[in-house]
């Protein structure tokens, strides 16, 4: 018998529980429901139906032979879906946990069978080896607060309007090139001045007017970005505050750090803090071969791009501190590709000292403060 069911066997009525995973889709959740000793029983429910997920454990508590009382251990893979389900199982008194997908342990043929009711008895029996004494089965999502969450919207929205602002401004040079017309600048009043006159000059009608929708849309993004950056930087946090006394820290990136990583969550040390972005080694050593993969590139992808940029600002705006020292003395003779290498390790060691900068007021070695931000320091 499998030493965790063994284990659940052995707890009294009083203490048994009901666990159940979620295989959530569009249109409908497939749970799996037990009490870790008989075989779970399989439910579809409507996609979001609330009501039938409840009489799905009321049915499941009676069959099991467990009291109104019993806690019930839930789970599901992190997705589209986000937190909203996780804080309202929470709300009905159920222990629920959101784990990594890619964390799962899945079959390693090139042939591998996979349903939808597969990947949900998967998850029921991981969530029995995770409550029986295993841990490391799979990563849990550290679930940010609503408003924590909700913090984050106007930074992400602005990352994706500027890539809507690149992709129209690559288009309308694009369409440009194919007449052989090449301006400096795309967008503002001098290139529709610009555009006024290439259509005088005899630029095709169909493609001036394309080219007139297409500055009308990046116009508008223009705008809703400088609204956005409007927002964000009356409504900074008092750590991004913080965060921009330093110089090579702007307003976005220090809110980014903020929402993203440092205003939510809370770390016990560095190595925890470094994982949390995939800023970590994945070593390979099996038999006679053992080499180093590169960084993990787990957790918040979007925190990684943002510390890998702050690394080359770093750079240029600090280049007295110890950080940017260390980065020359050990990358600048190298070339290209040597150096694209150690700015990933400058983003973590930048990351680490951003955090003891935040947590304890120890500014970075070497560090210079803005000059503004000094003066009404010294004051």
């Amino acid at each position: 018998m499998e030493p965790q069911r063994q284990a659940l066997q052995e707890q009294s009525i009083a203490q048994r529980c009901l666990y159940m995973s979620f295989e959530l889709s569009d249109r409908k959740w497939i749970l799996f429901v037990g009490d870790g000793i008989r075989n779970p029983s399989s439910h579809v429910v409507e996609a979001g139906d609330r009501a039938a997920v409840m009489t799905v454990v009321g049915k499941a508590r009676h069959r099991c032979g467990l009291g109104a009382e019993a806690p019930v251990i839930s789970c599901y893979e992190a997705g589209r879906d986000g937190f909203w389900l996780h804080r309202w199982l929470t709300e009905q008194g159920v222990r629920n946990h959101v784990v990594d997908a890619a964390s799962i342990e899945v079959d390693r043929r090139a042939r591998r069978t996979k349903t939808d009711r597969i990947d949900g008895r998967k998850l029921y029996d991981s969530l029995l080896r995770y409550c029986g004494g295993e841990p490391r089965v799979w990563s849990v999502l550290r679930v940010p607060s609503e408003a924590a969450e909700d913090a984050r919207r106007p930074y992400r929205e602005l990352e994706r309007l500027k890539a809507e602002r690149t992709a129209h401004v690559n288009r309308i040079g694009e369409l440009l090139v194919l007449h052989n017309v090449r301006v400096e600048r795309i967008g503002g009043r001098g290139f529709s001045r610009r555009l006024t006159e290439l259509k005088e000059r005899g630029l095709p009608a169909k493609l001036g007017a394309e080219l007139e929708r297409e500055s009308a849309r990046l116009a508008l993004v223009v705008e809703q970005l400088a609204l956005l950056e409007r927002e964000l930087a009356a409504q900074a946090a008092p750590q991004a505050v913080q965060l921009q006394r330093l110089r090579a820290l702007g307003p976005l990136s220090a809110t980014g750090l903020v929402v993203e990583c440092f205003g939510w969550r809370r770390f016990r040390n560095r190595r925890e803090l470094a994982a949390s972005c995939g800023l970590v080694g994945s070593p390979y050593a099996s038999g006679a071969s053992a080499h180093e993969q590169g960084i993990s590139k787990a957790g918040n992808r979007r925190l990684r791009w943002l510390l890998v940029e702050l690394g080359w600002n770093w750079l240029r705006y600090q280049p007295g501190s110890e950080l940017s020292q260390w980065f020359n003395r050990r990358f600048g003779a190298g070339g290209k590709r040597l150096r694209r290498i150690g700015i990933v390790a400058l983003a973590r060691r930048l990351l680490i000292a951003l955090w003891r900068y935040l947590e304890h007021g120890v500014i970075p070695a070497g560090a210079q403060l803005k000059a503004v931000a000094a003066t009404r320091a010294r004051d």
